[in-house]
């Protein structure tokens, strides 16, 4: 006679105690099948090829979305490389507002690339580009991993998809700005804390806030101070080491080039912080600018990403306090930037990634406001159909997103494609074989 097992209810006693570890994916009431393999999370080869040929497609196709992008970054490195550019007031040495060691970054690239094409800037161009592409998809690779580790494949890969097809990430990604650069920063810190690295995720954001832009200091705040309240020794001589070093290259680059001891970073704080600044001589904007705009970029998947603290009460064991923590720049910064006179698009950059992991995470939960708290396994009419919703809301987005990107490739892209046949014509040269990067395209 065959054996029988009893089993026994589950009993609310056997609910998770407080001395339990964190929400993972293994707690999820679905959990996938096939073993200790399927676990895993994705692996890396699929976000590295899909986000590598977004990337790269965007890098041959982005267009210019900033005058500063030109004349601030684009015409400097120019100098760098062939000693010739025009030069902003910014990079005066009676305010030296702008670190060279960001320029000198890029020339890591430009350099050799200007020696193998020669005068063929069209090509050293695109290669600083690719580039830029490249630590776009190695950071945003590295968070999509660490959401499939930690909260799943289906949250990572919604991520993945609005990562590569948004049209704030599809911009964003290849541009030659310091906020492009925050970004990055911010996609490998957040993935290093979910990684549970913190003392790597404080350094990642010295990084990205010396290196890149100073500003970006409050989007990093929330992971910094988690990452010192749970491991603070490693976590804070990891930050003050690398600060300091960035710090005092940065002090040795900018005497090079400006012939005098000065700190870009401070100076740029300095000037607009208790200098008043007067950036809104360069236009204002109202409170609901930021709004309008990340609706621009990001269209349903911006309101799914505002929408965030409202699953908190249902969600709350899945993402809290890990993946607020990693969200919550977004509330942060809109706050804080939709309170200033001037705005810009780009100011929005480096929160563009997290605005994708907090959307993704909404549309996940969708079925969890219709689960029976008691028996969540059972598949009723109404969780069925939240479930039906997620592909049909992420498509929505990503067909939205996908017309935006190529209206305005497709009915702005004319000075760039003008751009690649400029060198083949003598007479467009001024001075002595002056060609600067983007000439004429503002």
């Amino acid at each position: 006679m065959a054996l029988s097992t009893r089993q026994r209810r589950q009993q609310p006693s056997d609910s998770a105690s407080p001395s339990s570890p964190s929400y993972t994916k293994h707690d999820k009431p679905e959990r996938s099948v096939g073993g200790e393999a399927a676990d895993r999370g994705l692996a890396w080869t699929l976000p590295l090829f899909a986000l590598g040929m977004l990337r790269y497609m965007s890098a041959t196709s982005n267009i210019i979305h900033d005058c500063d992008e030109v004349f601030n970054y684009w015409e400097p490195l120019h100098y760098l490389l062939y000693k010739s550019g025009f030069q902003t007031w910014e990079y005066s040495s009676q305010f030296a507002l702008r670190s060279y060691m960001y320029l000198i970054f890029h020339k890591v690239v430009g350099g050799p690339a200007s020696w193998v094409f020669s005068e063929e800037k069209v090509r050293v161009f695109y290669a600083v580009r690719i580039f830029l592409g490249l630590l776009s998809v190695i950071t945003e690779t590295a968070l999509v991993v660490a959401l499939s580790r930690r909260y799943g494949k289906r949250l990572a890969s919604y991520a993945l998809a609005m990562m590569c097809l948004t049209s704030g990430c599809f911009f964003a990604s290849t541009s030659f700005l310091p906020s492009s650069f925050s970004m990055y920063a911010i996609s490998l810190s957040s993935a290093l804390f979910l990684f549970e690295k913190p003392a790597l995720a404080v350094a990642v954001a010295a990084i990205g806030v010396i290196l890149g832009w100073p500003f970006s200091v409050l989007a990093f705040l929330p992971i910094t101070i988690y990452s010192l309240i749970r491991m603070f020794k490693q976590t804070f001589l990891a930050g003050a080491f690398t600060s300091i070093v960035l710090l005092a290259l940065s002090l040795l680059v900018d005497y090079y080039y400006y012939g005098r001891w000065t700190s870009a970073v401070l100076n740029l704080l300095i000037y607009n912080v208790l200098g008043g600044g007067e950036s809104h001589l360069y236009g204002t904007e109202g409170s609901l600018y930021y709004m309008r705009n990340g609706f621009n970029n990001f269209n349903f998947c911006f309101i799914l990403a505002l929408l965030f603290v409202g699953i908190l009460p249902v969600a709350r064991k899945k993402y809290a306090p890990d993946l607020l923590i990693v969200i919550s720049p977004i509330y942060i910064w809109l706050a804080f930037m939709s309170l200033q006179p001037h705005k810009e698009e780009r100011f929005l950059y480096p929160i563009y990634p997290l605005v994708c992991v907090a959307a993704s995470a909404v549309i996940e939960s969708f079925p969890d406001f219709f689960r029976d708290k008691y028996n969540p396994n059972h598949n009723y009419l109404i969780v069925t159909i939240a479930k039906t919703l997620r592909p049909l809301v992420l498509g929505l987005i990503l067909c939205s997103s996908h017309a935006r990107t190529f209206s305005l490739i497709n009915g702005y892209s004319a000075p760039l494609e003008i751009y690649k046949h400029l060198e083949y014509h003598d007479d467009v040269e001024t001075g002595e074989n002056h060609f600067p990067l983007l000439c004429g395209l503002y």
